[in-house]
């Protein structure tokens, strides 16, 4: 009973998390548009989040402290974390910049696709080819992307209809592009931060398994992410004036970012990770398209197509058949304790990092 409700626990706020994900790429949509430095909204948000959850991990540690000091080798991989953070940040907003939010929402749908593979090279993934789990787990992850994709790329026939006006095509696959851009170099820029963000899922559950402090080490990532970022931001950003925030939209995305998304969603993946593993993790990635599209014809009243509903429903099955597959090897696990589960299996056996 405790472990369904510790799971369901996890669904919701992993829910949340996607719901606080589509929130700020609106905002960050407007406030680029208005002039916000890149560079200057990652180091912002990060440092802001980082006065905030310096007090909120002193008082929660106030009476049981974790153990101190961290390892040498924990910390070599916060900092291995921290590194991969600060770079999905950047190429993430710099690839947007030379290609399009359309192709970063392509790429972003691979993320399970790389966290699957990661996770089994790494042996946090056990896949045990006489279980139908395993078999979900595959046939769950390849349909949840291919339904990503097909909300990505195509629009198919309206099924409701608005007064503006609407696309020129309809039921065909598209990728709006400015012609101006860079498309080539921008899809690269954003293959490597899907792929950085997978690792760093991977990495995540690593830090995780033996360092189960899910509040001390994001306040410590996040203070070597603000180093970071100020690093990048001085090289990539030379505007003096783009420095100072704007209080407008900029100020808000700056702090809704801090709050919701970097201190909020930091914390929830890393709980996640230590309890379900990096691809359970992953997999809740293409749901963010998912949300925009339902809050858009919600709150927007934008059009409904068939490709949208089409890849809902994929993604959805996809979804559940992975959800549904860690069930049955957590239950296994409890009845017959057959197999270690994946989410604790070890990385590098008999194997530790130090950096000493």
């Amino acid at each position: 009973m405790a472990t369904r409700v510790v799971g369901i626990s996890i669904i919701a706020a992993m829910i949340s998390v996607q719901f606080l994900e589509v929130g700020l790429n609106t905002l960050v949509k407007s406030a680029t548009t208005n002039g916000m430095s890149d560079y200057v909204f990652v180091f912002y948000s990060n440092l802001l989040a980082f006065f905030l959850l310096l007090p909120t991990t002193f008082f929660y540690y106030r009476n049981a402290p974790p153990p101190l000091p961290i390892p040498t080798s924990i910390l070599c991989r916060v900092f291995l974390l921290s590194s991969l953070s600060t770079a999905v940040q950047t190429l993430m907003y710099t690839g947007i910049g030379y290609s399009s939010p359309t192709l970063c929402s392509v790429m972003v749908d691979l993320v399970p696709a790389f966290t699957f593979i990661l996770a089994i090279f790494s042996r946090m993934e056990n896949l045990n080819m006489k279980r139908h789990s395993s078999y979900a787990k595959i046939i769950g992850t390849i349909v949840s992307i291919a339904g990503a994709l097909i909300v990505t790329l195509y629009k198919g026939m309206p099924l409701t209809s608005t007064s503006g006006l609407l696309p020129n095509k309809i039921g065909s696959f598209y990728l709006s592009a400015d012609s101006n851009s860079n498309w080539i170099l921008g899809g690269f820029l954003l293959a490597i931060a899907s792929f950085c963000l997978s690792v760093l899922i991977v990495v995540q559950t690593w830090i995780m398994k033996d360092y189960p402090e899910e509040l001390a080490v994001t306040t410590t990532a996040c203070g070597f992410v603000v180093v970071l970022s100020a690093i990048v931001g001085m090289v990539g950003e030379h505007n003096k004036k783009a420095w100072i925030p704007k209080p407008d939209i900029q100020l808000l995305c700056i702090f809704y970012s801090a709050i919701f998304v970097v201190s909020t969603r930091s914390v929830v993946i890393a709980w996640a990770c230590r309890k379900k593993g990096p691809v359970y993790v992953a997999m809740f990635t293409p749901l963010g398209m998912v949300i925009a599209i339902v809050m858009g014809i919600t709150f927007l009243s934008d059009t409904l197509f068939l490709g949208s509903v089409i890849g809902a429903v994929a993604i959805a099955i996809g979804f559940y058949s992975v959800i549904w597959a860690q069930a049955q090897e957590e239950e296994n696990i409890v009845n017959n304790n057959e197999f270690i589960p994946s989410s604790t299996a070890p990385l590098l056996p008999k194997k530790s990092i130090d950096c000493t």
